[in-house]
């Protein structure tokens, strides 16, 4: 269903997708020596609501490896990588999908709209990434879309640190686009900053490297909630 993945975001007490990503840019574990079962056990007893898979080879992924995922959790899932046709849709709602990324810096946007209608039809919640103004200029979300702002520069493979304030930023820009659903993603590693954002007004955070860098993942998301107060 549609509503799975913003219905899976919106109620949980804490909003944070966990991510599973192989390696960063420059071909660097992050699993930490853990598989890919221990690593997706290690987000369901942290509560997580929602998995995200990077299937991009930028990043070590690959489709099977979204495919091990949705065998091993019935959490909803959102598929990241980068999404150019329908048939990519068709696709990731086989392998076991019900979120998928579409990255506005990649699309004119009348395509963006025609695949985020496409996923629409499919079961799929489109997870709209935008990194500007004019980027969040061409989203015009339904009410099960969700508008997520990158922290971090695609144009650079995501290989340096995340500026947080762009998403503190660019929030008055999503919300001008009528979503409902909101998301800061990347770069976070910090609780604290963490709980800022969720604050200022964001539905929910993605969050990768920074889960699964963490000693331990219990104390980060109990750092979190106490940041919450």
């Amino acid at each position: 269903m549609t509503l799975e993945f913003t219905h899976a975001l919106t109620s949980a007490r804490r909003p944070v997708i966990m991510e599973v990503k192989r390696q960063d840019a420059d071909g660097n574990d992050l699993l930490g020596g853990r598989s890919v079962a221990e690593t997706v056990a290690r987000y369901e007893r942290a509560g997580a609501p929602c998995v995200s898979v990077v299937t991009g080879h930028w990043f070590g992924g690959t489709e099977d490896l979204l495919a091990e995922v949705a065998g091993l959790t019935d959490l909803p899932l959102l598929r990241k990588d980068f999404i150019t046709s329908r048939s990519q849709l068709v696709r990731t709602r086989e392998l076991g999908a019900s979120a998928v990324l579409l990255t506005a810096r990649l699309l004119p946007a009348g395509v963006l709209a025609r695949l985020a209608g496409h996923a629409l039809e499919l079961g799929l919640t489109p997870f709209v990434e935008i990194a500007d103004e004019a980027e969040a200029a061409m989203v015009a979300p339904g009410p099960h879309c969700v508008v997520a702002v990158n922290n971090k520069d695609i144009a650079t493979r995501e290989r340096f640190p995340g500026d947080l304030g762009r998403s503190t930023d660019l929030l008055p820009a999503v919300l001008r686009t009528g979503a409902r659903h909101a998301v800061s993603a990347g770069g976070i590693t910090d609780p604290r900053r963490a709980a800022l954002l969720l604050d200022a007004g964001f539905t929910g955070l993605l969050i990768g490297t920074g889960l699964l860098g963490t000693p331990s993942l219990t104390q980060w998301c109990a750092r979190l909630d106490e940041a919450r107060g």
